[in-house]
């Protein structure tokens, strides 16, 4: 997992607990403050999923290119089975 992943989640919850701490107060500055640490963190966790798959996809394309023909259709079947049950 890409750290960026991390540190993104965390500033989601922290920014989640912030700006319901703002309503619970009343507090607008607070809230606000909140919700933009809580975009922020959204963000940066995008951010670490898409490096990830880009990572993934470097991976999986060496690891292609070492194997026979054959066995490389199999993988690619394999993996849009994959794609499909996610995607559901």
């Amino acid at each position: 997992m890409d750290k960026d992943r991390a540190e993104g989640k965390v500033k989601d919850i922290a920014g989640s607990v912030e700006r319901q701490a703002g309503e619970w107060t009343g507090d607008t500055e607070t809230q606000a403050k909140g919700a933009l640490k809580q975009a922020e963190g959204k963000v940066q966790n995008a951010w670490g999923k898409a490096k990830d798959a880009a990572k993934d996809t470097v991976k999986k394309n060496d690891e292609a290119q070492a194997r026979p023909a054959e066995e490389n259709a199999e993988a690619d079947e394999e993996e849009a089975a994959r794609l499909r049950r996610e995607a559901s």
